[in-house]
């Protein structure tokens, strides 16, 4: 038989296209696909398949049914350590990797991790990533502003020299202590002005608890440092923190140290009511596209909606040719 059936399951992502167009969102789909197509990493959620028909873009990603942490932290669950540190260095693992690849994810944030159902940790979600090659720097205003570096904001509000990989880094000491602690380090919000967040990197001293262990705060602070020539931003970085001086990182990657965490198994890890009121509103559900698409047909072959949709016609087929179609296994 041509198809295998191994029986694994996966997660599928589909876009509309047209609401992606009226959105704006079309670069960044194609964006991400471009860099998941490139990559694969045991704490990453991996893209499997890409592909489209008429009115949809379809990603098959690998499916993890342990809840994101931002679910867990909403459901107030007390973190021990020992589960943080492992989240610490899978993420550490992921992040060297990425910059390996040349890749600044720009999006680190317990809303972006997702558990599997032993309770590893992987990163998700390129839709702001960015490739940036040999020596080149980034300059764009991107991220979700409580987890953004203060280079960021510096290099948005001077010219500066804009920013590299160290702000990933930035962007996991702030997971890591909101993780632990169950709130963040700065008290920062969309609304906060970029004036206003420069003039708090430089003011604002961070409060640490007091039962953390000294290695723990000294490395949070390496990771916390405001000026990125001077922050841990690499695997060999954190290599040399005493703090995780006993960590086998062969181990690590292979899955094999026992996650702090198991997420309940047989509980769903999501909001079911949001899931399926998303699911129920969804404007075009997936089981009536066959009739939907074949009325579209008629529709279309009558002659009166012609010129009022020419526009979005035209980018509806550049989505159609441009889209990468990818498989993995091939």
């Amino acid at each position: 038989p041509s198809v295998l059936d191994t029986e694994k399951m996966y997660a599928m992502k589909y876009m509309n296209k047209q609401q992606c167009i009226e959105r704006d969102e079309v670069r960044n789909v194609f964006r991400e696909l471009e860099i998941l197509q490139e990559i694969e990493h045991v704490f990453l959620v991996n893209l499997w398949y890409s592909f489209q028909d008429e009115e949809d873009m379809f990603m098959v990603v690998d499916l993890l049914l342990g809840g994101d942490l931002r679910y867990h932290l909403q459901q107030n669950v007390q973190f021990s350590e020992d589960a943080v540190r492992l989240y610490l260095c899978e993420m550490t693992l992921a992040l060297d990797y990425l910059q390996s690849q040349h890749i600044i994810h720009r999006d680190v944030k317990p809303d972006n991790i997702l558990l599997d159902e032993q309770g590893h940790a992987h990163l998700t979600d390129f839709n702001i990533a960015t490739i940036i090659k040999d020596g080149e720097r980034a300059t764009a205003l991107a991220g979700t502003k409580p987890y953004m570096a203060p280079e960021i904001f510096q290099s948005f509000v001077s010219g500066g020299t804009g920013y590299a990989f160290e702000v990933d880094w930035w962007s996991l000491g702030v997971t890591i202590f909101e993780v632990l602690r169950g709130w963040r380090p700065y008290d920062i919000h969309a609304s906060n002005s970029v004036e206003s967040l420069i003039q708090l990197f430089s003011t604002v001293s961070v409060q640490y608890s007091p039962a953390w262990p000294k290695d723990l705060v000294s490395l949070l602070r390496k990771l916390l440092t405001v000026n990125p020539e001077h922050r841990f931003s690499s695997l060999s970085d954190m290599q040399t923190a005493p703090y995780l001086a006993d960590v086998n990182w062969d181990a690590v990657y292979e899955k094999k140290m026992e996650a702090g965490f198991v997420p309940n198994k047989g509980r769903l890890h999501c909001d079911p009511t949001f899931e399926l009121e998303e699911m129920i509103l969804e404007s075009r559900p997936l089981h009536k596209k066959k009739k939907r698409l074949a009325k579209n047909r008629s529709r279309d072959n009558s002659k009166d909606s012609q010129s009022e949709n020419d526009y979005l016609q035209e980018c509806l087929e550049v989505v159609q040719q441009e889209f990468m179609i990818f498989n993995r296994e091939k």
